[in-house]
């Protein structure tokens, strides 16, 4: 009796376990499938813009500034700039090595390094973000990553988007507010990312301070659509004093500068540490001053022999601008690595399908993904329950653009409700207030944010 009750409890246990590993393969299967589609994959490919005629829209818009313009929307993409902004946290790693490191000028390298891979992202986006309404609000926890983020939209006209980040295990800090301005200037659109960036390493008591390089889009009336950024960043160390300056090099008449990146880092004495260099759609890379200097030197003679008397066959100048479009220069992105540099960031590579999907990057495909159980926490000011956007993300443009107008409409109206009562537009999670390092004004989070208290939020959707 006794041999036959234990047969059964181990044909049982059998079962059960049986049931449990099934169990466990199909949640195994399902994380990895809806995973695979959050990072990898949108709902629908983006629509082609070939058909429409962006010149009747602009053609009375040169040089002047283009908030107030009403773009179709075959232009964006499927994100709220506030989810765009999200995207200078793809490489937090490099924030969490600076918090790390014990030397200064190997924290500034780390810092420099993020302030560059927080624009990377950017290559080949050609695509217009949603602007947020505003109230809109953006909030992204990765527990893999170690941060927290909350963002919100300040102020309409102008376009402000603040936003705060913190780290999960209390290393650091990164905050700011974003005022981007569009000029539109025949054949191309330059947006000045207007506005300071704040990075605190609370362990070291450190505060760094910089602001994003332009970034041009060209040839928005005809040819193919590229990108360049360009100007020069300043990262200050207000602490220690140390300086690193940056300049993101235009393409330069054979493009053999598009993408380019080059600058040093200094101590409050202004002795060069390092120098920094490489492509903002690649990689940087550290190395001692001296050696950068003999390698470019060696660089210079090779290219004077190439490049003498270099003549298209019309006559002009290798890589000279035309009346239609200005050609993207043939690039190698394959940076030339100084002997006995450190390499300080790499890009990572993209879904092989991103250039059917807006050329998201992995991070940039999971930003509007709403998963099981954000619906009951999440405010209703979140970007991710906008139904233009997530029209467009579907592949459904004639809905995307019946919401996109209803929602403007909508926006107008109470901006005129408001003005009628004569009330003041109150920010929920932001207010007004003296940057410590700076001494400028600009937009802090004053907290609360997380402790998910939604109430008398705007009805903005």
């Amino acid at each position: 009796r006794l041999t036959g009750v234990v047969n059964v409890l181990r044909e049982e246990d059998l079962l059960l376990n049986t049931f449990l590993f099934l169990g466990f393969i199909t949640k195994v299967w399902y994380d990895l499938t809806y995973s695979a589609r959050a990072l990898t994959s949108l709902p629908a490919a983006m629509f082609s813009r070939n058909t429409i005629s962006v010149w009747s829209i602009l053609k009375k818009c040169i040089g002047l500034e283009l908030s107030k313009i009403t773009m179709p929307i075959v232009f964006n993409e499927p994100l709220s700039f506030l989810q765009r902004i999200t995207e200078y946290m793809e490489h937090t790693y490099l924030i969490n090595r600076a918090c790390s490191l014990s030397n200064s000028i190997e924290r500034m390298q780390a810092v420099a390094a993020f302030a560059v891979s927080a624009v990377a992202s950017q290559w080949d986006r050609t695509g217009k973000p949603f602007n947020p309404l505003l109230g809109e609000t953006y909030e992204l926890t990765r527990e893999d990553q170690g941060f927290r983020l909350v963002s919100e939209q300040v102020s309409h006209h102008p376009p402000v988007s603040a936003f705060h980040a913190e780290s999960l295990v209390g290393d650091f800090v990164f905050h700011g507010s974003i005022y981007p301005k569009l000029k539109f200037w025949g054949k191309s659109v330059e947006a000045e990312p207007k506005g300071t960036i704040t990075l605190e390493l609370l362990k070291h008591n450190e505060g760094y301070t910089w602001s994003n390089p332009f970034c041009c889009v060209h040839n928005i009336i005809l040819g193919k659509l590229w990108i360049e950024q360009y100007g020069t960043v300043e990262i200050v160390n207000h602490s220690t004093g140390d300086k690193c300056v940056l300049n993101f090099k235009p393409c330069g008449m054979f493009g053999k500068e598009l993408h380019k990146v080059e600058g040093y880092i200094q101590d409050k004495s202004k002795k060069k540490h390092c120098v920094i260099y490489g492509k903002w759609t690649e990689c940087m890379w550290s190395v001692d001053p001296q050696a950068y200097e003999a390698h470019k030197k060696s660089e210079r003679k090779g290219d004077n022999k190439k490049h003498k008397n270099v003549r298209t066959s019309n006559g002009h100048p290798e890589g000279a601008e035309n009346d239609d479009a200005d050609d993207m220069p043939d690039v190698q992105e394959t940076v030339s690595v100084v002997p006995g540099s450190t390499l300080l960031w790499r890009i990572e590579s993209r879904p092989a399908h991103s250039a059917v999907m807006y050329n998201f990057t992995n991070f940039t495909m999971s930003l509007n993904e709403l998963e099981p159980g954000m619906e009951a926490i999440l405010p209703h000011t979140d970007c991710r329950f906008r139904p233009d956007i997530r029209a467009m993300e579907n592949g459904n443009m004639d809905e995307a653009t019946k919401e996109k107008e209803r929602l403007e409409d909508k926006q107008r109206a109470a901006r005129k409700e408001r003005a009628k009562d004569e009330d003041e537009w109150s920010t929920r999670w932001f207010q007004m207030g003296t940057n410590p390092y700076t001494n400028s004004q600009g937009w802090l989070y004053t907290g609360g944010y997380f402790n998910r208290n939604y109430q008398d939020l705007p009805d903005i959707y």
